[in-house]
């Protein structure tokens, strides 16, 4: 009898100890797809670039020779490339970017988002009319960002975060104007520019398989007062982390 007590017992901890082996490896399975998200991706990003620029827009009331409201505008573009060692191919059906949330230091300006637009002269419009809250690009044959368009083995999709009558520029000196100083002449600070934009990209394949990652950028404000005009790559990735998307 006892040693029927025994043996059962023994057989409890046995189980108790297999499924609690079982729960641990499964638990550090799930903490480390968490941190490192999908291993072996058919799409990844190579490289986020960043061109800022200044916009003087001309005021019409005011007797001022020059006068200007200046928006600061970050054109973000995200590359988009094939994995070649992923093993086999797989088609984009589509690439959206949505959840966008500014975080920006000081409430000075509008802070807008932009698609881009079909002129031939501009890549985006700060109007009412292109003003988004998301954005979708369809997989194509070719890539066309005008037409909102990815080529279905990796393109670039962009987008446009804009802070609009960031300052006022006024004044009755000068022959001429340096747009590329408006901010520098109206006082604008490093802190009226400062942001964290925070957004979530998603890579939906043509077999229905979803990937998504949410990307943070904070807006780079170190040249863009002084030169009017900066570009910036962003190569160093490694946050950035894919999950799949169950459906």
């Amino acid at each position: 009898m006892y040693r029927e007590t025994g043996r059962k017992i023994f057989h409890t901890i046995v189980i108790v100890t297999i499924i609690f082996v079982i729960l641990c490896v499964a638990g550090i399975l799930i903490l480390r797809y968490q941190v490192e998200g999908e291993t072996n991706m058919p799409f990844s990003i190579s490289k986020i670039s960043i061109i800022q620029s200044v916009e003087g827009n001309e005021l019409t009331e005011g007797e001022e020779k020059w006068k200007f409201n200046v928006n600061q505008n970050n054109d973000i573009y995200v590359y988009i490339e094939k994995n070649s060692s992923y093993g086999k191919t797989e088609v984009i059906d589509s690439v959206e970017i949505n959840n966008i949330t500014i975080n920006k230091t000081n409430q000075t300006g509008e802070t807008k988002l932009y698609k881009p637009v079909q002129d031939e002269s501009v890549m985006f419009k700060n109007l009412a009319e292109n003003e988004i809250t998301d954005i979708k690009y369809q997989g194509d044959l070719e890539s066309n960002i005008k037409e909102q368009k990815i080529s279905n083995q990796g393109g670039i999709v962009a987008f446009r975060y804009a802070i609009n009558n960031i300052s006022q520029y006024r004044t009755n000196d000068g022959e001429e104007i340096d747009y590329s100083k408006l901010l520098q002449l109206s006082n604008v600070q490093k802190e009226d520019i400062q942001t964290k934009l925070t957004f979530n990209l998603t890579i939906n394949l043509r077999n229905n398989r979803k990937y998504e990652t949410t990307i943070e950028i904070d807006i780079p404000t170190d040249e863009i007062i002084e030169k009017g005009t900066v570009g910036i790559e962003k190569t160093d990735l490694q946050n950035i982390v894919f999950k799949r998307i169950e459906n």
